[in-house]
């Protein structure tokens, strides 16, 4: 388990700060049974999922699942190179991994990095530190220890 870190919330102006933490686990579930049971958590949480990047009481992701790309390439490559407008709009109809976006996340990257820097990207083949070192210093800085 990482350390916790204080973030802006994401995107500005859904709600207020967080914190993010990132956590390994060992699971004899599938991806999607393994999701289910985080979005179980997060309900217990009274997290309602009634708008995309809209306010949330708890918000648990699954960033990447045993080096699995889901559901295929094809389907990831298209997500990978949604514009941002577009990602605000659309929300996926079915589990994309590893996380579309985490490499351009530095509250993602840091506590993977803190965990896992040499956790390699099964589709771009750069490692947890090189994704992160290739963010810009304004999205790593806001990400905090706490």
């Amino acid at each position: 388990m990482s350390r916790f870190f204080h973030t802006p919330c994401f995107p500005a102006g859904a709600g207020p700060d967080y914190v993010n933490a990132l956590i390994e686990i060992s699971s004899e579930l599938s991806a999607e049974g393994l999701l289910a049971v985080l979005h179980e958590v997060e309900a217990q949480f009274a997290r309602v999922r009634d708008q995309r990047w809209g306010m949330r009481t708890l918000d648990l992701d699954l960033i990447a699942f045993a080096g699995q790309i889901m559901p295929d390439r094809e389907t990831y490559a298209r997500w990978l190179e949604l514009p941002l407008a577009e990602q605000m709009r659309e929300s996926p109809d079915q589990l994309i991994l590893p996380h579309p976006r985490l490499q351009d996340r530095g509250f993602v990257l840091v506590p993977l990095c803190d965990i896992a820097p040499d956790w390699v990207h099964p589709v771009l083949g750069l490692s947890a530190r090189e994704m992160l070192a290739d963010l810009p210093d304004e999205a790593v800085v806001e990400v905090q220890p706490l």
